[in-house]
């Protein structure tokens, strides 16, 4: 089955923004869960009005959440607020622009029908969430950009860090159950979150230990090493590479 072949969950929609890019890759995915309250929302997308007069035409809504606060995801919240008059909940208000702090980490949301459970996934952003969603049939990890449907993550040294964002694939491969289909920030959704998660991990260490070879082979710089590691893939990635690298740096720095 392809991935773009997965069928969705009955309790939830997804609505595509309009941002498309190499960091976004066909645009943000806003998640529209279904509930006995009405619709909770999660990441409301950029601040595109064609996109979230789109979402909040779903409605009613119930609540917002944010997995991250960069602004492909959250930066709308203010006109989502405006025309949908919910309150919005983040790990980190102050940067998402959200109105309160989400339920710790293992909490469930307080919304009939659903099971929405937060789980804190720091790395990609030091306040990354996912949230494991159930109606008791169907299971659903929404991973922000902790896991993509396509391609890799950035860990966004210095808020982001690779010893944390180990962890968390580390989390959502002993959390995710066989037949959990993967909810992702961008890109398509995946028949099996633990077998995505896995790779995630297969690949970030691959990558580590390239860095750890282009330096004994005198790389010294950051940049250098994405010249060498990162040869093949487009130039206009290799920004957000370098920061991947930098906490690659980071996280080898007790070896040095």
């Amino acid at each position: 089955m392809s991935a773009d072949a997965v069928t969705l969950p009955g309790w939830c929609r997804l609505v595509r923004a309009g941002n498309p890019g190499p960091m976004t890759l066909d645009g943000t995915n806003t998640w529209v869960l279904a509930t006995g309250a009405g619709a909770v929302v999660v990441d409301p997308g950029p601040e595109l009005e064609s996109h979230l007069a789109a979402v909040a035409a779903l409605g009613p809504v119930a609540l917002g959440v944010v997995t991250h606060h960069h602004s492909d995801h959250c930066g709308g919240v203010e006109r989502f607020r405006e025309l949908t008059g919910v309150s919005v909940l983040a790990r980190d208000p102050v940067g998402s622009g959200a109105d309160d702090v989400l339920p710790a980490s293992g909490s469930t949301l307080d919304v009939p029908g659903l099971d929405i459970t937060v789980l804190d996934t720091p790395g990609h952003t030091a306040d990354s969430v996912s949230f494991v969603v159930s109606d008791g049939t169907t299971t659903g990890l929404l991973s922000g950009d902790t896991v993509l449907g396509r391609g890799t993550t950035v860990v966004m040294h210095p808020d982001g860090d690779l010893g944390a964002y180990l962890d968390s694939l580390d989390l959502l491969r002993r959390t995710a159950a066989a037949g959990w289909v993967l909810l992702p920030g961008h890109g398509p959704v995946r028949p099996d979150a633990a077998a995505v998660a896995d790779k995630y991990r297969t690949h970030r260490l691959a990558r580590l230990e390239q860095v750890r070879t282009a330096l004994a082979a005198g790389a010294r710089t950051a940049r250098e090493i994405v010249e060498i590691i990162y040869a093949d893939v487009d130039r206009s990635v290799w920004p957000a590479a370098e920061r991947t690298v930098e906490a690659a740096l980071a996280y080898l720095s007790p070896e040095a």
